[in-house]
């Protein structure tokens, strides 16, 4: 349990917002934007001063908003341990060039050494209060192994080094706490963070769920459809599943439930429609941000490739809410009683302003790095000359502390993922991991699929989804590239499997958050979205076996690939929600109807299937196309039954 802004005594949330406002000064002045050099390059003198100066602004509050355990009542160690924190990361921004000069992570004076066993308990400190207890236990381990790494079983282990030397490593090399995570976050996420929270502060969330309204509203289903719409788009924008149901889920849900749906079936929509939005461009989550300094490709590369299997994803949920609500006979909401397209975008049209300045900037102008910032500058203005949207004094400090909680945490969860990435580093581990995996699978890459796909799901019910795409990225990805699969489907398949935990029982953390705003049985809600977003479940396999998918091929190949796949979803659906457009209900009773209905899906499957020549089967996509198209072909004759016989069952 975190203390809230609102909760955060006066004092806490003026350094949050001094915080935000001049880690953002920073950002923007490291990418020059105020000048050809940076303003600060009198101070600043390397890129290590940039870095140890975003720790020294924003770790220290991480003790300041969250408390030591749930039921804290004094504080004062709080602001001892953010004191600490400050000095620590004063003193190392200080001799950041004497660190570098004279290689101190390697061979430092004692003094340096003490002050690194400081920050390096410090960030284990700040990553369990922001981080919970699953990643904290697993960081603390991590970055503790190097010390006991020679006197480990042969497999796990690898070169020790001694406390001080760890503890050196950790904190002043660019490996660890200053890693790949942590690089990332400073150099790319923070502008997308703050554009995010600007839209949302500004009132975009209301403007896209009155955008999807006006458009989907009227249609059959229309309020699920709009779900899917809105929250799609939010969580693109916020990078987090369980605030993009908690935000748009208040509006979606009960607009689902006046439309005749299931408390369960709502919440199974939202919990869908967030989990995607994190999967879908132009924004996603930091993980995306990390995933471009792994693979070292611009960002709009990731962005590009994510783009058709979210699509895909969001178009089978298109269809089973499409299919749900021409089996129940459910309608959608009269015209009257919805928003007007145009009144909604006369409101709000700066929103998609802002927008397509920021796509404009990252895929024409290849202005990643910037891109976030003019694209909230120009919202933050237009939405002054909005009366209706205009911020006052408390909107504007409600925006900076919101803006500077979320640097905290990210700094703190991106400062302790480091640590796991720096003792993997410095041992060795990593490699010797790789050939580990590939011996036990013995070169069958279905095989270190299938264990990929397991150990991202399951790192991901305890660990935050950037924390877990990090750690197999380093143990996993390279044991599956070895193995002849392109390294971009292979990030993104770690990706995918990774946030699946948030819509699959028992855990499935998106639909509990549903369920508790559509007051329904968190069990229900897990299991409906399970099957809502069931697609998601193969479309990893599907782009990992085709990078086509992944705009890896030619036009032809991506677009070839991409209609197959969207039969195959559509068919797939079909069979889960007993209805095909176009060819009606596929609810016949008896063996039959089941049968048939098995086969339809099972037959949608191998249609959407590539080939399978890249995991050593001699099966191309002809092959798999003709027997899925004649299976489901022959599932829809056994299954479906006369329209006209057909009474709609609204349970």
């Amino acid at each position: 349990m975190s203390r809230t802004p609102a909760m955060m005594p006066v004092p806490v949330r003026w350094l949050v917002a001094i915080a935000a406002v001049l880690s953002a000064f920073l950002a923007m002045d490291s990418l020059r934007l105020f000048s050809e050099s940076p303003l600060l390059d009198f101070v600043i003198t390397v890129q290590n001063h940039y870095y140890y100066a975003l720790l020294g602004l924003l770790l220290p509050l991480s003790y300041l908003i969250y408390p030591a355990h749930a039921r804290a009542t004094h504080y004062w160690y709080d602001v001892v341990l953010s004191a600490c924190a400050f000095v620590a990361c004063g003193f190392f921004f200080i001799n950041a060039e004497t660190m570098l000069d004279y290689g101190w992570e390697f061979s430092a004076p004692t003094y340096a050494v003490w002050m690194s066993y400081l920050l390096w308990l410090l960030a284990l400190e700040a990553v369990r209060r922001c981080g919970g207890m699953t990643l904290f236990v697993l960081v603390l381990v991590f970055s503790l192994y190097p010390i006991v790494a020679d006197r480990l079983p042969g497999a796990i282990s690898g070169m020790a080094s001694s406390a001080a030397q760890t503890a050196s490593y950790h904190v002043m090399s660019i490996e660890s706490i200053l890693g790949l995570p942590f690089r990332a976050f400073a150099q790319l996420v923070i502008g997308f963070l703050i554009f995010g929270i600007a839209l949302q502060k500004t009132g975009g969330g209301k403007f896209f769920i009155d955008l999807a309204f006006a458009m989907f509203g009227h249609v059959r289903g229309g309020s699920a459809k709009v779900a899917i719409v809105s929250s799609g788009l939010m969580g693109s924008m916020s990078g987090s599943v369980i605030t993009n149901v908690l935000t748009t889920g208040q509006m979606t849900i009960p607009a689902m439930k006046r439309d005749g749906m299931s408390s369960e079936y709502a919440g199974g929509v939202e919990a869908c429609a967030s989990t995607g939005g994190v999967l879908l461009p132009p924004i996603m989550g930091s993980t995306a941000f990390v995933m471009a300094t792994f693979l070292n490709v611009p960002y709009t590369t990731v962005a590009l490739a994510a783009a058709i299997p979210a699509l895909l994803y969001f178009f089978g949920l298109f269809v089973q809410v499409d299919a749900y609500a021409a089996r129940t006979g459910l309608k959608g909401t009269p015209r009257e009683q919805l928003p007007r397209l145009v009144t909604t975008l006369r409101d709000g049209w700066f929103y998609i302003a802002s927008f397509m300045v920021l796509i404009f900037l990252l895929v024409f102008l290849q202005r990643e790095a910037v891109a976030p910032f003019y694209a909230t500058a120009m919202l933050l203005v237009l939405n002054q000359l909005s009366p209706k949207n205009r911020w006052d004094i408390k909107a504007t400090g409600s925006f900076l502390v919101a803006t500077g909680k979320l640097l905290v945490e990210l700094l703190a969860i991106m400062a302790g993922v480091g640590l796991i990435v720096g003792a993997l580093s410095v041992t060795g581990l990593s490699g010797t991991l790789v050939n580990d995996l590939l011996y036990l699978a013995g070169d069958s890459v279905l095989l270190l699929l299938l264990m990929g796909a397991l150990t991202s799901f399951v790192l991901g019910i305890g660990m935050t989804v950037t924390a877990a795409y990090i750690f197999l990225a380093i143990i996993l990805a390279p044991a599956l590239i070895q193995g002849g699969l392109d390294p971009m489907s292979v990030h993104l398949f770690i990706l995918y499997w990774g946030m699946l935990s948030f819509i699959t029982p028992p855990v499935a953390l998106g639909a509990f958050a549903a369920a508790s705003i559509a007051g329904a049985s968190s069990l229900a809600t897990g299991f409906k979205a399970m099957r809502l977003g069931s697609v998601i479940y193969f479309i990893p396999f599907f782009f990992v076996l085709d990078p086509a998918l992944t705009m890896a091929g030619s036009f032809w190949d991506t677009l070839s690939a991409t209609i197959t796949v969207a039969v195959g979803i559509m068919l797939i659906a079909g069979s889960l929600q007993d209805y095909l457009p176009g060819l009606g209900f596929l609810d016949r009773g008896g063996v039959a109807g089941t049968a048939g209905r098995v086969l339809t899906g099972f037959g949608g499957g191998l249609v959407a299937l590539p080939g399978l020549e890249m995991i050593g089967f001699n099966v191309g996509d002809m092959a798999l196309l003709s027997v899925g198209g004649g299976m489901a072909a022959l599932g829809v004759l056994l299954a479906r039954r006369p329209l006209a016989n057909y009474l709609p069952d609204n349970d």
